[in-house]
């Protein structure tokens, strides 16, 4: 039927992406934003437990390769203070979220 075929080719669709900025070095300013809108599009559709690594992720490359960015820096570690207390982890969100609010 067609709702079944659009969901295969969604799905085939948005496999293919996924190697594009995978194979992308670490360093990679593209690929770190494609993981940070897996992480934050996981988050927001109740998945944390799928959109967590990539979070971790993306707060972990962004300090290492873009120090200097700080901005970017926080909205990363906001989502992943967010993907924390949705699965339940509030005293370590609440932690990031002291941080964060510190360094504003």
């Amino acid at each position: 039927d067609a709702s079944r075929r659009r969901r295969g080719r969604d799905v085939e669709i948005r496999s293919r992406p996924a190697h594009r900025y995978l194979s992308r070095p670490e360093t990679d300013g593209v690929r770190c934003l494609a993981l940070g809108i897996l992480g934050e599009t996981l988050r927001v559709n109740e998945r944390p437990d799928e959109a967590l690594p990539a979070l971790e992720a993306t707060v972990a490359l962004k300090r290492r390769y873009w120090p200097h960015n700080e901005g970017s820096i926080l909205i990363a570690q906001s989502g992943l203070a967010s993907g924390l207390a949705a699965l339940g982890r509030h005293d370590e969100a609440l932690v990031l979220k002291r941080e964060i609010y510190t360094r504003r």
